[in-house]
């Protein structure tokens, strides 16, 4: 398919969220955005829950979760939205598990997970939840794979990863869970570098295949697949025995894995982002990978948003993104990119989608 022209894309504003916040959970389900959780403006985990009806363009406060939390990974299973682990309002990872059924209006508590985490990433397939990876109490990142059947209320062990990682990018394609670990910190513990892993889960034999790392070394970097293309884009490079830089710094870095041809791309100026960016929203709209907001080089959140073309291997401006912001929930549907909340000046409220207008 070929991938939209820069014109055909647009920004659509929606009312702000009740509640300002970051780090929230995002879930599209039958024309609205359910909006779970997240951290206020004095760091607390929310317990808040809205939801934005589109087409009436209204919010609507929902009975809040009973175990507020942020950075939970959740999912719509038909007329249920099932939110697992994240961070209390003590900041300690949860087990805790929660089903809101939008119909009734009300939570359920479900089956905890066997150990509490946080940074979860978490895939569905033919009814099934899939939860990888993940941050203990301790502070590691975790290796724990973990399949959840809604009929059984029960979470099954699957054969670990690899490599432990948190925070990481997991992607569907075909009956293979790809997990790209882009890490959360510059660093870390015991001066870890951050975890740079790419690895794919087979769901039919349940077995891992490691591919080759990610080449450079970068936090709050963000992913995003596109035609079965994985890109890994941005963020701040790490300063290291080859570097010129002794503190971390803005990259426009652009690496992009072809599983067909089973190796990362040469580093190329070419395909380059525009922009210096990290902790940005990137994903796939109109054939197109964006990259959207972040910060990057100058004092407040970056508004830039650009697209590249796979078939042009080249990127080209798209229209700002009205709110700069940048720590931002997002929420994918086929037309629509949803960036939600994040930091502007403080927790932000903003609700602001990128959309392909409909050319003629």
């Amino acid at each position: 398919p070929m991938a939209a022209g820069a014109g055909a894309f647009a920004w659509a504003a929606f009312p702000a969220m009740p509640t300002r916040r970051v780090y929230c959970s995002a879930v599209h389900c039958d024309g609205q955005l359910f909006v779970l959780g997240g951290c206020g403006g004095g760091g607390r985990a929310l317990g808040a829950n809205e939801v934005l009806d589109l087409p009436a363009q209204r919010w609507t406060t929902l009975p809040p979760l009973p175990t507020p939390r942020a950075g939970a990974a959740a999912l719509a299973l038909g007329k249920q939205i099932l939110v697992v682990g994240g961070v209390d309002a003590a900041q300690s990872p949860l087990a805790s598990v929660e089903v809101y059924h939008v119909d009734e209006g009300k939570w359920e508590k479900k089956a905890a997970l066997a150990q509490p985490s946080m940074g979860i990433s978490a895939i569905q397939r033919d009814g099934a939840v899939y939860a990888l990876g993940g941050m203990g109490a301790d502070t590691s990142p975790q290796a724990l794979v973990r399949v959840y059947e809604p009929a059984k209320d029960h979470w099954q062990s699957l054969p670990s990863m690899p490599t432990p990682c948190y925070g990481a990018s997991a992607f569907l394609q075909g009956n293979k869970i790809f997990v790209l670990a882009s890490p959360l910190c510059t660093g870390g513990r015991q001066g870890k570098l951050p975890v740079t892993a790419f690895e794919a889960f087979d769901l039919e034999t349940r077995s891992w295949t490691r591919y080759p790392s990610v080449p450079s070394r970068r936090a709050f970097a963000a992913c995003a697949m596109a035609d079965g293309v994985f890109f890994s884009l941005g963020g701040l490079q790490q300063p290291g025995p080859h570097n010129f830089y002794s503190r971390p710094h803005f990259v426009n870095t652009v690496e992009m894995f072809d599983p067909a041809q089973g190796a990362w791309s040469k580093p190329s100026r070419a395909v380059r982002m525009r922009e210096k960016r990290a902790d940005f929203v990137a994903g796939c709209l109109g054939g197109r990978v964006v990259a959207v907001g972040g910060l990057g080089n100058q004092s407040c959140p970056l508004d830039s948003v650009e697209g590249f073309s796979l078939s042009r291997k080249k990127w080209e401006p798209l229209p700002p993104m009205p709110t700069g912001r940048c720590s931002c929930s997002s929420c994918p549907t086929p037309s629509l990119l949803f960036v939600i909340g994040g930091v502007a000046q403080g927790p932000s409220g903003t609700v602001e989608a990128l959309c392909l207008r409909d050319v003629p």
